[in-house]
C-alpha cells in the first residue's frame, strides 16, 4: 500500500478501530474517537496501517517521521538498482591485433560492469565479397570472452553489417 493511501487522524471514519499504539503493542479494539484523543494526547498521529481488515488497523505514529522514512527508503532502492545499458564496439574485418586487443579490453570492462556489449562489423566496398573475415573475428570475440559473457544474440548479417550481442554471465 502506498503512503498516499493512508487514511490519518480525521481522515479515518470507520468506527471502532484495532489500536496499536506507538510502542507497537496491542490495546484493542476502541472508538475511533477515543484512539484519536489518545494519539493527540501524545502528540502523534494516528495513522489507519490495514484498511481492509474488519475492524480497520490503526497505529499511533508520527507520520511525518514515517513518510519521510518511507521516502529514504525509496530513494536508496534507486541508487541501488542498476540499469543495463547496451554498449556498442565497432569493428572492421581486417581489423589490426593491437585495435582488437584494445576493442576487447573495453568489451571485457562493460561486461564486468554488468552492461550488455553490441558487436558491429561493417563491410567496405569489396569486403562485402569475403564475409567470412568477418565471421573469423566475431569467432574470436566469443571465444575469448566465453568466460565473462553469454551470447544473446548470435551473429546476424543485415546488409552492410554483421552484429552480435553478448551479455554478461550472471553469478
Amino acid at each position: 500500500m502506498s503512503q498516499e493511501d493512508l487514511r490519518v487522524n480525521e481522515r479515518i471514519r470507520i468506527s471502532p478501530v484495532r489500536l496499536i499504539d506507538d510502542t507497537g503493542e496491542q490495546v484493542g479494539i476502541v472508538p475511533t474517537d477515543e484512539a484519536m484523543a489518545m494519539a493527540a494526547e501524545q502528540g502523534l498521529d494516528l495513522v489507519e496501517v490495514a484498511p481492509n481488515s474488519r475492524p480497520p488497523v490503526c497505529r499511533i505514529m508520527d507520520y511525518g517521521k514515517y513518510k519521510y522514512e518511507q521516502a529514504r527508503k525509496a530513494r536508496d532502492a534507486k541508487k541501488r538498482q542498476h540499469t543495463i545499458t547496451v554498449k556498442e564496439i565497432k569493428m572492421r574485418p581486417k581489423i589490426e591485433e593491437h585495435d582488437f586487443g584494445f576493442k576487447l579490453r573495453h568489451a571485457r570492462r562493460f561486461l564486468e560492469e554488468g552492461d550488455k556489449v553490441k558487436f558491429t562489423l561493417r563491410f567496405r566496398g569489396r569486403e562485402m565479397t569475403h564475409p567470412e573475415l568477418g565471421e573469423r573475428v566475431l569467432t574470436r570475440v566469443k571465444v575469448e570472452l566465453a568466460e565473462l559473457a553469454t551470447i544473446e544474440s548470435d551473429v546476424r548479417r543485415e546488409g552492410r553489417q554483421m552484429t552480435m550481442l553478448m551479455a554478461p554471465r550472471s553469478t
